[in-house]
């Protein structure tokens, strides 16, 4: 029996370092490739400074308890080609001259953003066109006659 034949089935440093090599390597290129696919699908940013946001946290409560008082509903959904919402005042009635528009935004990423404007239709709701298929934010601003103001937060998903 020579010395080669008796060490054939041993396990050597040069083995534990290309194990090690290898381990790591695949460690570190799954979490490069993670934190790449990360910061290109989303900026993380909710609002551009979050100190001066803070500084208008007052004024949104207001608005937030204005618009309670106004007693005001809405719902938002998808209908054929169209965005449909209906807003209804206090008594139930449809609240009819609004200008309502809508920024419609990916949760994932900005690529997509954009705003469009509903159009008031005698059925007593507001339409506007439908965005490509997926999930959106839809966030909605109504001002209607007298300076009154409604914003309201819809999440949706078109289908194909």
């Amino acid at each position: 029996m020579t010395a080669r034949d008796a060490g054939a089935g041993t396990f050597t440093g040069r083995h534990m370092l290309v194990l090690m090599v290898v381990f790591f390597g695949v460690v570190i290129a799954v979490n490069l490739t993670l934190a790449v696919l990360a910061s290109r699908t989303w900026s993380g940013l909710e609002v551009a400074n979050s100190y001066v946001a803070s500084q208008n946290y007052n004024e949104e409560i207001a608005a937030a308890r204005r618009q309670d008082g106004l007693g005001w509903t809405s719902a938002l959904v998808v209908g054929g080609d169209d965005l449909v919402l209906s807003l209804s005042d206090g008594a139930g009635r449809p609240v009819a001259g609004a200008e309502v528009s809508a920024d419609l935004r990916r949760p994932v990423h900005e690529r997509e953003d954009t705003r469009t404007r509903f159009v008031w239709t005698h059925g007593g709701e507001y339409r506007a066109d439908t965005p490509a298929p997926g999930a959106w934010r839809v966030e909605i601003e109504a001002r209607a006659p007298g300076g009154r103001r409604y914003r309201q937060l819809f999440r949706i998903t078109v289908g194909e």
